[in-house]
């Protein structure tokens, strides 16, 4: 077993492998985890991480590998990156925990008004702070509920939102997120998304709104909806984008049925597609939106932000939880929020965004498999397909993450059909280094041809 290194912007940007992977140190620990930890929490990549920093992980191994997951979007200003490392530090050698509903702190304060600062739209907002993206979601329709005296929640086709008893009724995908857990919440209804790749040819965002608002109308009615929430760009579903369009009529709709529109920002949220947020992509303007992942470099935080008389509709205690905003999390979040703005993390998501689409489409030319290439900035995605045809080629995609993972870069795929590889490299990691992590995803589909 080698000793472990630091990690953070110190730690070297190369990948290298000098075991198999997995090695015989992480073999060896999930040998220990079979033992001691639960069999339905399972992983990706079953490699022991001792350090991260950048764009790469080392393993109990020794291997350094290329991390294009960033953690499912969290390390999105690298790990242990050192604003939030710094501040993380200072704020453990004050105090740890007090319960901000019991005695209160500026550093709960100080991440709302950063919040209503750097989320959409010009009015009032406050905000409240959870642990997960999940609890973030399930308060958020918790607020609209009391806010319009209404029940009923749209969703959408492709969805996710977490794994809470509501949250798991919000999400679309069966396996392995709600298989065996049932009976869900009540009171939601799923509307059909935009998803360009399969649709016929010439929907425009337009229509496939008024699609989506058609089958609400129908199912539910306006004057029963409390909000319809939508991830600007999915995530889990496929890191499929809307066509244009879509996402304003959606909120137009919203507005004038006096429904709260909620944006689940949970993954494409803080500079990683190329804007503060994805619906400044098109300026939507959310009532109220989720956010978590991203938000503090690593440690869990999790918000909902919002229009003050939506957020202040809820009576005094019922909002809350003992860890939500925890000191040191929101100590994590201010390093990461002053990190993005010090750095115009924005303006590197769409740098990188630059150098991976140009590198995909090469690859799909030679490779037909590739029937789709989409996202925005740093969030980018294929999605594979029997070529001529939108018929789901999970194998191949199986087939090529494995190969990747043994050559020492860490993919992950997603989609309803598990055939759409997400791409969520740190918004620290250098030009060159996400390069060769091209290079090892170009040569895996020459080999699995």
């Amino acid at each position: 077993m080698i000793e472990a290194p630091l990690g953070g912007p110190s730690l070297p940007q190369q990948r290298r492998l000098v075991t198999d992977i997995p090695g015989p140190e992480s073999q060896a620990r999930l040998a220990r985890k079979k033992q001691y930890v639960a069999d339905g929490v399972a992983a990706g990549l079953p490699v022991f991480i001792v350090a991260g920093g950048g764009g790469v992980l080392v393993d109990a191994d020794g291997n350094s590998l290329i991390d294009m997951g960033s953690g499912i979007a969290v390390t999105t200003v690298g790990n242990a990156a050192t604003a939030v490392a710094e501040r993380v530090s200072d704020q453990v050698h004050r105090f740890t925990h007090t319960c901000f509903m019991v005695t209160p702190y500026d550093g709960y304060v100080d991440v709302a008004e950063a919040l209503a600062e750097v989320t959409p739209g010009d009015h009032a907002k406050k905000s409240a702070l959870f642990n997960s993206g999940a609890e973030a979601v399930e308060n958020a329709v918790k607020i609209a509920r009391v806010h319009t005296k209404r029940d009923a929640v749209a969703v959408f086709d492709h969805a996710y939102h977490g794994r809470t008893n509501l949250t798991m009724a919000m999400t679309a995908k069966n396996m392995p997120y709600k298989q065996g857990f049932g009976p869900f919440a009540s009171e939601v209804y799923r509307a059909p998304m935009s998803y360009p790749f399969r649709e016929t040819a010439g929907v425009k965002g337009e229509d496939a709104a008024r699609r989506a608002i058609d089958v609400l109308d129908k199912q539910v009615g306006a004057d029963n909806l409390a909000c319809l929430v939508i991830e600007p760009i999915l995530g889990e579903g496929g890191f499929v984008v809307p066509a244009e369009g879509f996402l304003p009529v959606l909120a137009a709709w919203c507005r004038d049925n006096g429904i709260v529109f909620i944006a689940d920002e949970i993954q494409s949220g803080f500079c990683r597609t190329g804007e503060w947020f994805a619906v400044d992509h098109e300026g939507v303007v959310p009532d109220l939106i989720t956010t978590a992942k991203g938000i503090a470099g690593g440690l869990p935080l999790a918000a909902v932000t919002g229009r003050v008389e939506i957020m202040d509709a809820v009576h005094p205690g019922g909002l809350g939880g003992t860890y939500g905003g925890n000191p040191i999390a929101c100590a994590a979040a201010l390093g990461a929020i002053e990190t993005m703005r010090g750095q115009d993390l924005p303006a590197r998501a769409r740098a990188l965004e630059s150098i991976m689409r140009s590198r995909l489409e090469q690859i799909q030319a030679a490779h037909p498999v590739i029937g789709d290439i989409r996202g925005r900035g740093a969030m980018m995605a294929i999605e594979l397909a029997e070529p001529g045809t939108i018929t789901p080629d999970a194998a191949r995609a199986a087939a090529v993450n494995a190969y990747c993972h043994s050559q020492g870069v860490v993919t992950l795929t997603c989609g309803t059909w598990g055939n759409v590889f997400r791409f969520l490299p740190s918004l620290a990691m250098p030009d060159e280094l996400l390069g060769e992590a091209m290079d090892v995803v170009a040569a895996a589909f020459d080999a699995t041809a």
